[in-house]
């Protein structure tokens, strides 16, 4: 079954473009998948870089001119490398093929932006525009459900719906959004196979981490701390590492899409925390794979930190989808007062308390300081209708 992705419309407008697509997220997000899908149809030549068969067909063809390549290729309108970064010379050889003008659509996909990135679009320096593909939005998770269609009146949703709506909830809380396991019978094994290796098999190839063990016992106490501002430092006397090593890992985390940091929010470090940061999962699935907790019902212990993980990891994927026009923080004051999120777009700040159970608000202090009311998001409203539009 085909998940509708919202990144559809994104991906015809590069397919449109002059320029080199580039297409990027962490494995088994759907970009494959995304990809056949749009391109169903048309004449179009798919190789990936896992397979060395397909990786000798390439450098076999880049021998020879770019217009004798494309004929050898079979002359596609369109030509899709998948895991385009197991093979460093692509960046080269496609900038030659482009600079050409071939008639033909090049789509770089890549699981990393290790190379990708990094390496590959900084020498397609203005000859690219990139699609970076999360694991699929809780609305974009809602179509894989019989009793859901797109366009259903809210009030249907909190009324006739509200028993299916809270519970789907709660699994995309526990199972998280990567298209196989939404679609899964046996949820925990896919996710416990997918946080074991495989999700982060890119780290591993880089020779960067000498021993995969410590990478796992870093995921396991950041499981641990979600929702809590990390400390570096920490993290390095818990794991006997050196500091930069650390670091390092983290940045290695955050570029093969497992992770992300939220750093916090200030105008005035002497009343405000200005050099924290905050660690979430880009899919809380894995996170709670980490930590072999996998209950869906509302009385787990970690139920808050989950629910604020959920929702900023979908405020971060809409962001991130719309290429990224905000800026994401949190925002403590020395006095204890703190924001869960706050948005920065431009000028414009919008401030968000993430609460599975209400109590006592702390975030006047906020709104005194920066003019802007703190908005309320708990899950009696599922699809939390402020995430589109922060």
């Amino acid at each position: 079954m085909y998940i509708k992705r919202n990144a559809e419309e994104t991906l015809e407008r590069v397919l449109a473009g002059n320029k080199i697509g580039i297409v990027l997220g962490a494995r088994q997000v759907g970009k494959t998948t995304l990809v056949e899908h749009v391109l169903a149809g048309r004449n179009a030549v798919f190789l990936n870089f896992d397979l060395e068969v397909d990786k000798a067909r390439f450098l076999a063809v880049a021998a020879l001119s770019p217009v004798e390549a494309l004929k050898n290729l079979g002359q596609p309108a369109v030509l899709v490398i998948d895991e385009a970064q197991r093979l460093p010379a692509v960046a080269g050889i496609i900038k030659g093929w482009h600079d050409a003008r071939l008639p033909v659509k090049i789509l770089l996909l890549g699981s990393s932006s290790l190379s990708l990135l990094d390496q590959t679009a900084e020498s397609l320096t203005g000859r690219n525009e990139k699609l970076l593909l999360t694991p699929l939005l809780f609305a974009e998770a809602l179509r894989s459900q019989s009793w859901f269609s797109d366009g259903l009146p809210p009030a249907v949703l909190r009324s006739q719906l509200a028993v299916p709506l809270r519970a789907f909830l709660m699994q995309s809380l526990a199972f998280g959004g990567y298209p196989e396991v939404v679609l899964a019978g046996d949820r925990p094994r896919l996710l416990r196979h997918l946080s074991a290796d495989y999700l982060w098999k890119d780290i591993l190839q880089t020779g960067l981490v000498k021993t995969p063990d410590l990478i796992k016992r870093l995921l396991l106490l950041l499981a641990h701390q979600t929702g809590a501002e990390v400390s570096v430092h920490e993290l390095a006397t818990q794991l006997q590492m050196a500091r930069p090593t650390i670091e390092r890992y983290l940045d290695l985390l955050e570029q093969t899409y497992v992770i992300f940091r939220l750093p916090s929010f200030s105008t005035n470090p002497r009343k405000e925390i200005a050099k924290s940061r905050k660690v979430f999962f880009w899919d809380t699935g894995i996170r709670n794979a980490l930590l072999n907790a996998f209950a869906t019902d509302e009385f787990r212990p970690d139920i808050g930190a989950l629910w604020e993980n959920w929702v900023i990891s979908e405020v971060a994927k809409h962001n991130l989808l719309h290429g990224a026009p905000s800026e994401l923080f949190f925002w403590r004051s020395r006095t204890q007062a703190e924001v869960d999120l706050v948005v920065k777009t431009g000028d414009r700040l919008r401030a968000f308390e993430i609460k599975w159970q209400p109590r006592p608000s702390v975030a006047r202090a906020f709104r005194t300081q920066y003019g802007v009311d703190v908005e309320l998001i708990e899950p009696g409203n599922p699809f939390v209708s402020t995430l589109a539009t922060v």
